[in-house]
């Protein structure tokens, strides 16, 4: 076993050892999703004042509306019965440092761990790659208001969503801790 994975076990031990949350029900308490960031600088449950069995957070690289994020939201409504969504990226973002074409050219290299310095993206290692990375679409992030509004948009024009569910945009600032509402967005992502 690594020291990762005994610590991740030793860390389990202990909250099992307290643990009082086996009485919380399924559905979400407060009846909200937010799809957001992998980045683990964002605390979800911090920033938006969560507890344990309060919201569905979703997670993935960029807090972007893939088809698997949409259907994480759409079963959050339909079936556990939120009523309001939030898309928050945030700054300093990793997917913001790579194109899809930098990502499909790394991975067609090889598929060890990549760097960057200052002059760009490195491979870390020799092939063999794998040429399935262009059948991906990245969702690399150029501009986060832009991707926010972006994101809030695909998740409204959806034909699952229903129309009278409200999505809010906004971006959270690693440096402050705030979140900054993208009014566009929340604009386009009104309940009608």
């Amino acid at each position: 076993m690594s020291k990762i994975h005994n610590e991740v076990l030793l860390a389990n031990r202990g909250y099992a050892a307290s643990f009082d949350k086996g009485h919380l029900a399924m559905p979400p308490a407060r009846q909200f999703a937010i799809l957001t960031c992998m980045d683990a600088r964002l605390d979800p449950a911090k920033y938006a004042g969560l507890s344990e069995g309060d919201a569905h957070v979703i997670r993935n690289a960029g807090g972007r509306a893939s088809d698997d994020a949409i259907r994480s939201l759409v079963i959050s409504y339909k079936l556990l019965g939120t009523k309001e969504w939030f898309v928050i990226h945030h700054t300093d973002c990793g997917m913001e440092t790579f194109s899809d074409e930098i990502m499909r050219d790394l991975l067609a290299s090889s598929l060890k761990t990549a760097s960057i310095d200052a002059s760009g993206w490195h491979d870390g290692g020799e092939g063999p790659g794998s040429a399935e990375a262009k059948y991906i679409d990245w969702l690399t992030i150029k501009d986060q208001a832009q991707s926010v509004l972006e994101d809030v948009t695909r998740i409204k024009s959806h034909p699952l969503v229903p129309s009278d569910i409200p999505v809010y945009g906004y971006i959270y600032d690693v440096k402050s801790g705030r979140l900054i509402e993208v009014p566009e967005a929340t604009a386009v992502g009104a309940a009608s």
